[in-house]
């Protein structure tokens, strides 16, 4: 272990203080620890419980700090593992943003156009669709080439009745 020795209190062993505590990336590495070992923690399911673990050598804090710095780790950055069924590792995770984060997650239905592959985020965003309009068309059974490619058509009477029954046109006074 790397840091700054100082002596445990009531033995002699070596206690390293690596100056991290209570910093945001100490937190997120507690964090990442509690998801896959605390049974109790509310995520663990979607983690330890999914039998994601933590390499041997991200036991030690001041290795992952390392890990992180050498990898562009920032503020405002999340870690993030790439194959979101793999092991929290060096070679599986990155510093993403939230939106990147958003992108990666399991439950994402994911949908391939013009040979590349997209979640239905992404490719809304790209196409320039609303993301709604963009699952309700392939809900509906359209090819994800029509869902892209066929204009929207625009309401004409200006409203609609709702789900529930409620007049939604607008109140004049």
């Amino acid at each position: 272990m790397s840091g700054i020795k100082g002596i445990h209190s009531g033995t002699d062993s070596v206690l390293y203080v690596h100056g991290g505590t209570g910093t945001r990336l100490h937190n997120i590495w507690l964090s990442m620890r509690e998801r896959c070992y605390r049974e109790n923690h509310p995520y663990y399911g979607d983690y330890g419980g999914r039998g994601i673990t933590i390499c041997d050598e991200w036991d030690d804090f001041t290795k992952f700090r390392d890990w992180a710095i050498a990898n562009g780790y920032a503020d405002n950055l999340t870690i993030d593992r790439i194959d979101s069924n793999g092991n929290y590792e060096p070679l599986n995770c990155r510093w993403a943003t939230m939106k990147e984060q958003q992108n990666n997650r399991r439950s994402n239905r994911i949908v391939y156009y013009k040979g590349l592959k997209y979640t239905l985020t992404e490719l809304s965003e790209k196409a320039g669709i609303n993301k709604t309009t963009l699952k309700e068309r392939l809900n509906n059974g359209w090819s994800v080439e029509d869902a892209v490619n066929r204009p929207v058509r625009l309401r004409t009477k200006g409203w609609r009745m709702s789900n529930c029954g409620a007049d939604m046109r607008e109140v004049t006074t």
